[in-house]
Formats: structure tokens, C-alpha cells, sequence
């Protein structure tokens, strides 16, 4: 997952366990304006703690892919036409 996918996967995981990012906050110990700023892809200097307790309370963990050296961080065509 791409840094920028991040953010936008934090929020549909919270609306999935109807979570407002003000519960969620609360839970990881962040304020919500944080959060926000996490969903948002504006993650500046949010620590790995804090995004590995945020993804803990939705049942989530860091984990890490090898990346495909041809992409460049892009999504592949051969990955987007699987996709569809």
C-alpha cells in the first residue's frame, strides 16, 4: 500500500466499525484534528506507534510487501486490469 492509499483506507475501516474519527481519536490517544489530518493523507509527522495503535484498534497490523521494481510506486496496467 502506497503512503498516500494510507489515510483513505484508516477512514473506511472507522466507517466500517461505525467509529467517528472523535471515538477513534480517543482510543489511540491522538486528538482528532490528527486523525483528520491522517485520513486525509497529510500525515506529516505522525509516528509508526502511533499508526500501528490506530490500525490495532481496527483490528489492522504494519505489514510489508515486496514492491513490484517496475512500477515506480505506480499501479502496474496488469494490476489494474486484474482489478476490474
Amino acid at each position: 500500500m502506497r503512503l498516500d492509499e494510507i489515510g483513505l483506507k484508516i477512514r473506511s475501516l472507522r466507517k466500517e466499525k461505525n467509529l467517528t474519527q472523535k471515538d477513534l481519536a480517543n482510543i489511540a490517544n491522538i486528538s482528532r484534528v490528527t486523525l483528520g489530518k491522517i485520513e486525509r493523507g497529510l500525515m506529516g509527522v505522525v509516528s509508526i506507534k502511533t499508526l500501528d495503535v490506530i490500525l490495532d484498534k481496527l483490528d489492522y497490523e504494519i505489514s510489508f510487501k515486496q514492491k513490484d521494481k517496475l512500477s515506480f510506486g505506480l499501479t502496474s496496467l496488469d494490476n489494474i486490469l486484474e482489478n476490474k
